[in-house]
C-alpha cells in the first residue's frame, strides 16, 4: 500500500494494491501488520457500513468527543462520495480548515482520519456503500458534529439542496463547537 501526506497532520490517503486480472479484482482491505509496519494505528474495535440512496446525501460532519474520541479508516465500495474532514485539534497548522477527497468504488483509496476531525460525506452517485473501520466504539452520549453547510468553513458541497437527516440539519455551527481535541 503506498500512503500519502496530506497537508493535515496524521491525514493520510492510503492507495492499496490492487490485483486486477480477467475475473475482477483483489486487494487487501486492511493488513493489521502491514498498518503497523507504517506507523498507524491497528487497534479498530468496530466496522461500520453505511448504505446512501441517491445523488447529493450528506451524511456528517460528525465525531465523538473524549473520552471515546475515534480515528478512522474509511472507503468505498459501491459508488462515489465526496469525502470531507474538519481538522478540530486546537493548535494545528490546519485548524478549522477542511480537506475533501474523492473516494469511490473505482479508485479504491482509502482515508485515516486521526481523533479530532469532524468528518463528513456527500454522495456522487445513485447507489453507495460506505465503510469504516473505528478505534472506539460508539458512544452517543459523546456524539457531537458541526453543520454541513457552516459559513465559517465555506464547504463547496456539489449539490444546493442536499438530502440531509433531521439530526444533521440541527447541527451547532463551528462558532459554537468549543473543541476538546488539542494538537
Amino acid at each position: 500500500m503506498d500512503l500519502i501526506e496530506t497537508e493535515f497532520p496524521g491525514l493520510l490517503v492510503i492507495e492499496p494494491i490492487v490485483y486486477r486480472d480477467k475475473r475482477g479484482f483483489f486487494l487487501e482491505s486492511f493488513n493489521k501488520k502491514a498498518f503497523a509496519d507504517k506507523g498507524l494505528p491497528t487497534d479498530f474495535v468496530q466496522d461500520n457500513h453505511a448504505y446512501s440512496s441517491g445523488i447529493g446525501v450528506v451524511r456528517g460532519l460528525h465525531l465523538q468527543l473524549p473520552p471515546h474520541a475515534q480515528a478512522k479508516l474509511v472507503w468505498v465500495t459501491r459508488g462515489a462520495v465526496s469525502d470531507v474532514v474538519v481538522d478540530l485539534r486546537k493548535g494545528s497548522p490546519t485548524y478549522k480548515r477542511s480537506f475533501r477527497i474523492e473516494l469511490s468504488a473505482e479508485n479504491f483509496r482509502r482515508l485515516f482520519i486521526p481523533k479530532g476531525f469532524a468528518h463528513g460525506y456527500e454522495t456522487l452517485t445513485e447507489e453507495n456503500e460506505f465503510m469504516y473501520k473505528v478505534d472506539a466504539g460508539y458512544a452517543p452520549g459523546s456524539e457531537a458534529g458541526i453543520r454541513w453547510d457552516d459559513p465559517e468553513l465555506a464547504i463547496s458541497w456539489k449539490t444546493g439542496n442536499p438530502v440531509l437527516s433531521d439530526k444533521d440539519r440541527e447541527l451547532p455551527l463551528l462558532a459554537q463547537f468549543d473543541s476538546p481535541f488539542d494538537f
